[in-house]
Formats: C-alpha cells, structure tokens, sequence
C-alpha cells in the first residue's frame, strides 16, 4: 500500500467551554478509502464471542499503516430465545437484511461481518487482504467529522461530505460507538459468561442523501449517565446502495466525543 495519510486530526480547546473542558475533535478523510467494518452479532449467540474478540483485537491483526472503522452492531432476533441483549437495536436487524439485498446470498446470521458493505465470511483470515486491497482505492469523497462539548454537558456532532463530482450518488450515516462495555450473561446460550464489548453501535442518524455532491449531518446529542463517555466516539460514513464511498471516525481524538 502506498503510504497514504487518510485521516488527519486536530484537538483544540473549546472556546466556548471552560478552560478545565476537554478538547474537542475534529477529523477530516484523506485519500486512500477507509475500510468501515461491520459485525453483526448477539449476546444470545453462542459463536459470537470469538467474533467480538477478533473485532476488539482488530488493530493488532491488520496492517501497522491499516486505516479502518470498526463498528459492532447488536441484533434482536436473538433475544426470544433467552436473554434479552441491552445493546441490540431492531434498525440493526434492518441494516444487517439491507445489505444484504445487494448481494446474492441474502441470509441473515451471526456472527456476519461486511467490510465496505461486502459480506466478509472468510473473516477469520481475510480481513487484512481486504482491508488492503480497500485502502489502496482513492476515496471519491471528503468527510470532515466534528464533535464538541456544549455548555450543557451534552455533545455536539456535526459531518460534512464534499464530493468534487457533483453527480456522486450516497447518502451520510453517523453513529456513536461505546467500548469496553462488560456483560453478565444469566440466561441463553452464552449463560454464565461475562462478555465483553468494543464499538458497539448506541446511537444511528441518517441517512442524508447527497446533493450536488455535499451533504451535512448536524446533531446534538445528551448522552445518558450509563455511558462511560471517555470510551465514546463518533463514526461517519457515505453509502452508496449497498457500496461504502469512505468512512472516518474520532477515535484519534482523547476522548474521542470531547468530554470527559
């Protein structure tokens, strides 16, 4: 791969906020074309686990210069057969059958990852090949990603698209991520075990068709006391039917939603 820089972030205080505030965060795509990794996957699905572990352990299995967006995305179907997974979200069954009406194998399971909207079965020893042959794509798009704490403690994201074609089909989609989430399982096929979870989809906006090659995002958000916010970040992405054009996040960032 060509030593492309996809994603350049900056940190800068909030000048609105005290000076005690965290920063916020501001990251901007590059080039090369980011490889936006989903898994699908349960708490009530026996061979999950093993999926979840490969997509926390993701940075260490990929390429050192890798640029690539993880998101784990929670599904209900598995909740009727014991244990009702916190985290799963019936839009993510709707995502997960989406993509795949795109593509000739259009069953549903999981653990089931896509890279870049493709179905990735070979998971377990294709993903850096994958990820690579994606990186070395020149991006036909800019997404500039921004979070910033407000006065009232919630967080404000905002993302913009700039395609230089303005004919580029797509439509923008932001999502907030937590990791290090922890499970204690009592129920279902994984009874017993304490699960853990990294970039785990909580919160889904879009999507925001592209027009004239541009598109923005702008969304305020109040983030419940549960949530652990120095283990938040943003993630944004330009979809075009069943195709990924780029994706960016603030995981560079500390912490990456500019609170603290």
């Amino acid at each position: 791969m060509n030593p492309i820089t996809l994603t350049v972030v900056t940190c800068a205080c909030c000048l609105a906020m005290p000076s005690q505030a965290s920063p916020a965060c501001t990251a901007k795509s590059g080039v090369a074309t980011a490889a936006l990794v989903e898994l699908y996957t349960s708490e009530g699905c026996s061979s999950c686990p093993p999926a979840d572990l490969h997509l926390r352990k993701l940075h260490q299995l990929l390429d050192a210069d890798a640029v690539v967006v993880p998101l784990a995305l929670h599904v209900s179907y598995w909740d009727r057969i014991g244990w009702k997974d916190v985290f799963a979200q019936t839009r993510f069954d709707a995502r997960q059958s989406a993509l795949l009406s795109f593509r000739k194998n259009q069953v549903a399971y999981t653990p089931q990852f896509f890279v870049n909207g493709e179905e990735l079965r070979a998971w377990r020893s294709d993903l850096p090949a994958t990820v690579r042959h994606i990186n070395a794509r020149v991006a036909p798009l800019t997404i500039t990603l921004s979070s910033a704490p407000t006065a009232t403690a919630s967080v404000a994201l905002e993302a913009d698209v700039v395609a230089p074609d303005p004919h580029l089909a797509g439509a923008l989609y932001l999502a907030v991520s937590e990791s290090a989430l922890v499970s204690q399982v009592t129920r279902g096929e994984n009874s017993g075990a304490t699960l853990r979870h990294d970039n785990t989809a909580r919160l889904w906006f879009g999507p925001i068709r592209l027009e004239k090659g541009r598109a923005q995002l702008r969304q305020q958000i109040t983030l419940p006391d549960g949530w652990n916010r120095q283990n938040l970040q943003a993630v944004a992405f330009v979809q075009d039917r069943g195709d990924i054009l780029q994706a960016v996040s603030t995981a560079q960032c500390k912490p990456a939603l500019g609170l603290s």
